[in-house]
């Protein structure tokens, strides 16, 4: 079964960076977002903290940490489970 934040982790990364070409469905959990697979680059990374910071009320401090907290959807869905508010979070 799907994991419901990762999915709407797929659907705001689809959303925020315009992707036409790519749906939610076709991004993997692991796959790397940044560099490969997405092809997503630092301003892409930014706009993307930004919006998550605003959906899920946590604040991602630092470049190291974003690096890390954007590694993957999978990698992204643990960083904001361990933040945010558990009410903001996908039933």
């Amino acid at each position: 079964m799907a994991d419901p934040l990762s999915e709407r982790l797929k659907l705001l990364i689809v959303e925020t960076l315009h992707l036409e070409d790519i749906t939610p469905a076709q991004i993997g959990d692991d796959n790397p977002l940044i560099g490969s697979g997405l092809s997503l680059d630092s301003i892409d990374a930014l706009e993307l903290v930004v919006k998550i910071e605003k959906e899920y009320g946590i604040k991602i401090a630092s470049a190291e940490e974003s690096k890390q907290a954007l590694a993957s959807v999978a990698s992204l869905a643990a960083y904001i489970r361990e933040r945010a508010d558990p009410a903001k979070l996908p039933a």
